[in-house]
């Protein structure tokens, strides 16, 4: 099997040609391109004359989502305006994900419409003198202390809830429920707060354990000590996508065994997205990466052992 460099650079299988019905908008595409396009999990780019982007997709199977492409007549002002198709060759789905959403922000193609810019994301702040956090926008939190990490309003409002249910505030005193005075809120009949809505508990005690329920939600930011490597494989390529405080910082493989690491990473609420849930169901194979740092404080990361590839 042969294979090639793509614009970005990154050493690709070429698959052997087969078949691929292009309409007939898009018979300028560059044929040799087309026969390239492999089975296996990516992305792809349509480029225009100038080798520019116009759009950039991801699939478990690049030469199958490019064919629904060509067939697509919603799509004839794209592929007019494709001149060839190159990609870049992922280990699964993960990885794919990861690049498509880098590259799109990199380099803003005019048919995305999605991952053009970085998604908000929520913290809770909590005011002085209230008891009852509200949503702020994360990147608003050198301004004020700000808790936690959440992809839109709801989710924040929804983690809060389930803070409270947790540590057994009172959701009466947290304005999350109203109850008429002297009475305990319904939490509390249902043994899931600890009274300090009828003074069972003392103000500052139920205070204390707000602002501790709080602080707990900041381990879930970032919860690791540094860079992490998910390992991902095909059977045949095998990659680590290295993850720091959910940005994606590339792919190690035994074609490129090492990465440079910047100083310090910017979240990226798309990756958070992508990985944050799947993490926390085991779903990922999480492994070690090997950092270095040179006298210049330049860090990078190395393959892990071949035994992880095995």
């Amino acid at each position: 099997m042969r294979a090639r460099i793509s614009s970005v650079g990154l050493l690709m299988p070429q698959s052997p040609p087969r078949d691929i019905h292009p309409t007939d908008s898009s018979g300028s595409i560059d044929p040799a391109s087309l026969e390239a396009l492999p089975d296996g999990a990516g992305i792809y780019r349509f480029l225009d004359a100038a080798g520019s982007p116009l759009y950039i997709g991801k699939s478990v199977s690049i030469r199958s989502r490019v064919q629904a492409h060509l067939r697509t007549p919603q799509e004839r002002a794209l592929l007019r305006r494709t001149r060839r198709i190159d990609f870049v060759r992922m280990a699964g789905e993960t990885g794919a994900l990861l690049l498509e959403s880098q590259l799109i922000k990199q380099w803003q193609p005019p048919y995305n419409v999605l991952l053009k810019s970085d998604a908000p994301a929520y913290a809770l702040h909590l005011p002085k003198g209230t008891l009852q956090p509200r949503v702020v926008d994360y990147e608003d939190n050198g301004r004020y202390p700000a808790h936690g990490l959440f992809a839109s309003r709801r989710t924040a409002e929804a983690g809060w809830r389930a803070q409270v249910r947790r540590h057994g505030l009172c959701p009466s005193l947290l304005g999350i429920e109203k109850t008429t005075h002297g009475r305990g809120c319904f939490a509390y009949q249902l043994g899931q707060c600890r009274g300090a809505c009828i003074g069972l508990e003392t103000p500052l005690a139920h205070t204390r354990r707000v602002h501790k329920a709080l602080k707990q939600l900041g381990q879930y930011v970032w919860p690791y000590a540094g860079p992490i490597g998910i390992f991902e494989s095909d059977g045949n390529l095998h990659q680590v996508h290295v993850i720091e405080r959910w940005a994606y910082l590339g792919s190690l493989s035994e074609c490129q065994p090492a990465l440079r690491l910047p100083r310090s990473a910017q979240l990226d609420m798309d990756t958070f997205k992508i990985l944050s849930a799947r993490l926390a169901a085991g779903l990922l194979t999480q492994v070690e990466v090997q950092i270095t740092q040179n006298g210049h404080g330049i860090r990078s990361c190395s393959f892990p052992p071949a035994e992880l590839a095995a």
